[in-house]
């Protein structure tokens, strides 16, 4: 397998269909001050938790953990999960900056959300949110249906550079997310013009699931923990994970063990609207480290094959900064943007 330029992202970087978590809204001020698990700091209540995409999504399944595990681990009740998908997550991204000074509202997003935010054009941007937490880093996995000729990603990187725009690839992200810039990255790696990748962007790995088993695309790349139960039933084969070790339970190499000198990982966090109170950041802040410490959200992390890494929101704001400007960089090296 040929080589190139080592293209390596490491953002310092899921389908189960889960029902609605039960509304509740509060009249009562995010929080007080008093009992509850949370040192000293009483439940959360009123709390809004955005998933800027489709249910069943890598967003929508840590956002429904993360709030399942607030909620077990007695730190907030009733947390309202809901979906608002649209061109990536900017459509919430842009309604997360309208409810400025909302401090009941929270939003899932990640590295895709940075990508989006410039193929998208959005006038919205992350540097217009309040930054929360960073929480995990996981990696991409390259996916064949069970019945794809491609026993092995030599075999599938030689048919792919022998005729680029006949080996369709799909992703559960919109261009500039992570499911997009994993196989442009990999394509740059096994020296095949990144312009002439045949991407087919899905909202969500559900979407990309019904591809990939109807025989519409060649391969996908997504997080294996979106596809999970589809890989342990051998519906759907990894034929490599994309980051520096193995991934427990799955019978995958690394793209480097592979013979393709790239490592790349997704991450997820947490923002919040613009301009809300010191006393509500600081709510949120407390809430989401002290769920970060629980026993539940170690489990949660432990069965999701995810990443612990956590960022409060001093040091999460420097982080996207830094991101917003490694995308910037990737897609203009790629082709994909002029931004």
């Amino acid at each position: 397998m040929r080589k190139s330029i080592v293209a390596k992202v490491l953002a310092p970087a899921l389908i189960l269909g889960m029902a609605l978590t039960a509304c509740g809204t509060s009249s009562q001020a995010p929080a007080g001050s008093g009992g509850g698990s949370g040192g000293g700091q009483e439940a959360v209540t009123g709390l809004r938790y955005m998933v800027p995409n489709t249910p069943g999504s890598g967003y929508d399944l840590t956002a429904r953990t993360a709030a399942k595990a607030m909620e077990d681990a007695g730190l907030a009740t009733n947390i309202e999960v809901f979906n608002v998908p649209g061109a990536g997550g900017t459509v919430g991204l842009q309604r997360t900056v309208n409810e400025s000074g909302n401090g009941k509202l929270i939003m899932q997003m990640g590295l895709g959300v940075v990508g989006a935010s410039y193929t998208n054009n959005s006038e919205a941007t992350l540097q217009d949110t309040t930054p929360i937490a960073k929480l995990i880093e996981e990696q991409e996995a390259v996916l064949v249906p069970a019945a794809s000729p491609y026993q092995t990603l030599d075999q599938l990187v030689q048919a792919w550079q022998a005729n680029p725009q006949g080996v369709p690839v799909g992703g559960g992200s919109s261009p500039g997310g992570p499911d997009h810039l994993a196989p442009h990255l990999m394509a740059q790696a096994v020296g095949i013009d990144p312009k002439t990748v045949n991407y087919v962007a899905y909202d969500g790995g559900g979407e990309l699931l019904t591809s990939l088993l109807g025989g519409q695309i060649a391969f996908g790349m997504s997080s294996a923990s979106e596809l999970v139960d589809q890989i342990q039933a051998g519906q759907v084969r990894v034929l490599a994970v994309t980051g520096a070790e193995r991934v427990a339970g799955i019978e995958a190499p690394t793209l480097r063990e592979a013979g393709v000198d790239l490592e790349f990982t997704n991450w997820r966090g947490i923002v919040a609207p613009p301009a809300i109170s010191d006393a509500d950041k600081q709510v949120l802040a407390k809430l989401i480290d002290d769920m970060h410490n629980s026993p539940e959200w170690k489990q949660a992390l432990e069965q999701n094959g995810w990443t612990d890494a956590y960022l409060p929101p001093d040091q999460f704001a420097t982080f996207l900064q830094q991101e917003n400007e490694r995308v910037a960089n990737v897609l203009r090296e790629l082709g994909l943007t002029q931004a």
